[in-house]
């Protein structure tokens, strides 16, 4: 199981656009019609990693816990669905539907969403104002499969508790950890 870390995309940077399909609804989406009124959470994640799988309950409990506060949560796979079918856009569809996801589990194929957020694991956590500008990238929590550490969300629930609130987030963000994305 590979290591790979979060590139940790400045802070302030303006959220690329992107319009993908929505393997749960089967139509293109894109940023604007997608994002939150107070925020927007941009999760890169795939089926079958197993530091995503460890905590896709805590990404559905956050995005069901704060889409009625205003922000919009927004999935994104980018692996090689060739060379992983695992990640192709079927399973995608299954897998949205087995795991309860309540928001868009968008397939980014020609992998260009993924190289304009400077995405490089699986979970990649972005946070973006209302203005679509970063506030927060990194990890979920120090939750890691095999740690021993509770999957808690608490690093991104902090940061999102810091916008809703307008309260600067002081805490030091750290990087995500999981497997790679599988570039082509």
């Amino acid at each position: 199981m590979a290591r790979t870390p979060s590139n940790m995309l400045p802070l302030g940077t303006k959220a690329p656009h992107f319009s993908l399909l929505d393997t749960v609804s089967q139509n293109t989406l894109n940023l604007q019609t997608l994002r939150g009124e107070k925020g927007t959470v941009i999760m890169f994640i795939c089926n079958h990693c197993p530091f995503v799988i460890h905590v896709n309950a805590a990404l559905v409990a956050l995005a069901n816990s704060y889409t009625a506060k205003g922000i919009s949560f927004i999935a994104i796979s980018s692996n090689d669905a060739i060379n992983y079918p695992q990640d192709g856009p079927e399973h995608m569809h299954t897998h949205a539907k087995n795991e309860g996801y309540s928001f868009p589990y968008l397939y980014d194929e020609s992998q260009t969403v993924a190289k304009a957020y400077d995405a490089a694991c699986t979970p990649d956590l972005y946070l973006f104002n209302a203005d679509l500008e970063l506030e927060y990238r990194g990890q979920l929590d120090d939750s890691r499969p095999g740690n021993g550490i509770p999957v808690t969300g608490e690093d991104l629930k902090h940061a999102i508790e810091c916008l809703l609130n307008g309260s600067p987030n002081n805490t030091t963000q750290k990087p995500s950890i999981g497997c790679n994305i599988k570039w082509k």
